[in-house]
């Protein structure tokens, strides 16, 4: 199966849809956004590394920043950080270069490692949208921690492009619905910037319907 263009779902979107379906249906369906230090933070470390003018040159590493990416496959688009290109012999034909290259995509994140997929999976599905871009195999990427200062080395294992199919098509499922789902409350909603807008504490509570039926019937 293949999506149109107008189709594509925000790659980025992956990460959010991993971290928790209703944060991600409240962003990207129902445009709703709220920023906290966190997000802000982020902000600043992602404008300083998406300047798409900017190239670097070093030796046979050629770093491209901001880099467009689509996948009709996944119905995903949106940019790579940075993808570094570097001069191979078993490498892929680039448009205005010389030579082949090997494909490595880089994305940025502001805080630590996680124990969860949600970054691990939005960088695999960059790679995923390169390989189908390019016709290239990629291995492996790196993700970029603000706090560490140091970047970790992904390997893009079979596990890793599943979860990745996977959330794809339930979010194009809950977005043909236009379904946005309950949340269910946990310790990650503390550091959430969108807890005031999803209101995480009453999203298990009864529906409207519920509460009025209960208040009719002590009425009775």
């Amino acid at each position: 199966m293949s999506y149109a263009e107008e189709e594509y779902l925000q790659l980025s979107g992956i990460q959010h849809f991993l971290f928790c379906r209703r944060q991600w249906a409240l962003i990207h369906m129902e445009q709703q956004w709220n920023e906290n230090y966190r997000t802000i933070d982020g902000d600043i470390l992602h404008r300083n590394v998406h300047d798409s003018d900017k190239r670097e040159k070093r030796g046979n590493l050629l770093i491209v920043r901001a880099m467009k990416i689509s996948s009709a496959r996944l119905g995903l688009s949106g940019e790579c950080d940075a993808v570094e290109l570097r001069r191979s012999a078993k490498g892929v034909s680039i448009f205005g270069q010389e030579g082949t290259f090997s494909v490595t995509p880089i994305e940025y994140k502001r805080g630590e490692p996680k124990e969860d997929l949600c970054d691990l999976a939005q960088l695999t599905a960059q790679a995923m949208c390169l390989e189908e871009m390019l016709c290239c195999e990629i291995p492996a990427g790196y993700l970029y921690y603000g706090e560490t200062r140091h970047r970790l080395r992904v390997e893009l294992t079979e596990e890793l492009r599943q979860t990745v199919e996977s959330a794809a098509a339930e979010m194009h499922a809950l977005y043909a619905r236009r379904h946005t789902p309950k949340g269910k409350r946990t310790k990650a909603c503390n550091a959430c910037s969108m807890k005031d807008l999803c209101l995480p504490v009453i999203c298990g509570k009864k529906t409207a319907t519920g509460y009025l039926q209960d208040m009719l019937g002590t009425m009775e």
